[in-house]
């Protein structure tokens, strides 16, 4: 007599299990990659705030600020008791008023370094408030017996100029380092720079 293997139904009931069971999973799986993917796109929202954050403190710092510096060349006005008057217009070009404007001047026959706008030995005058758009004059004086020997060829005039401002974290400040030109009667600009934290 021949074994015969017996084939037993497959039991329905379990295969529901089963088929729970795996479902289940998949969507452990499908929440837990929503979660990752929502993470990745939190961190990237965040990142993109912190450049709009700063992007739009930079523009306040430079835009609602004041911003001033020379309109045009130095020019000369003539002779005043002895010396030569000349003229630096000056202009607000930003957006806030600036609570005073003080001019530093110094006049040597050598030509100097950023520093000497440091020195004691430097005339210093304030110009007062300076509203936007708003513009103002300084005047400084050179011998004029200093300028005939520049003309004659025995010596060279430098000048330093430096325009100092409060802006709204610190002190803003436009220098320049000039050469007198015999020829113009004017100067002729060795170096210039803008001092702050915004400089550019």
């Amino acid at each position: 007599m021949k074994n015969r293997t017996k084939v037993y139904p497959l039991n329905h009931h379990h295969l529901n299990v089963v088929e729970i069971e795996i479902l289940g999973v998949i969507g452990s799986l499908a929440t837990a990659a929503a979660t990752i993917v929502l993470v990745i796109l939190l961190w990237r929202a965040i990142k993109q705030m912190e450049v709009t954050v700063k992007l739009s403190k930079v523009q306040t710092e430079f835009r609602f600020r004041p911003w001033i510096g020379p309109i045009n060349v130095i020019e000369a006005m003539g002779e005043v008791e002895g010396k030569t008057q000349f003229d630096v217009t000056l202009k607000n070009y930003g957006e806030l008023p600036a609570e005073y404007l003080k001019a530093s001047f110094k006049v040597d026959t050598e030509i100097m370094s950023k520093e000497a706008i440091n020195s004691e030995k430097i005339d210093k005058f304030n110009l007062g408030p300076m509203l936007p758009n708003m513009e103002k004059h300084y005047w400084f004086f050179i011998d004029s017996k200093l300028i005939q020997k520049a003309k004659e060829g025995k010596t060279k005039i430098f000048i330093a100029l430096y325009f100092e401002y409060p802006t709204m974290e610190e002190t803003g400040g436009y220098g320049m380092i000039s050469e007198y030109n015999t020829k113009t009667n004017g100067f002729v600009h060795r170096d210039m720079w803008v001092s702050g934290k915004n400089a550019v």
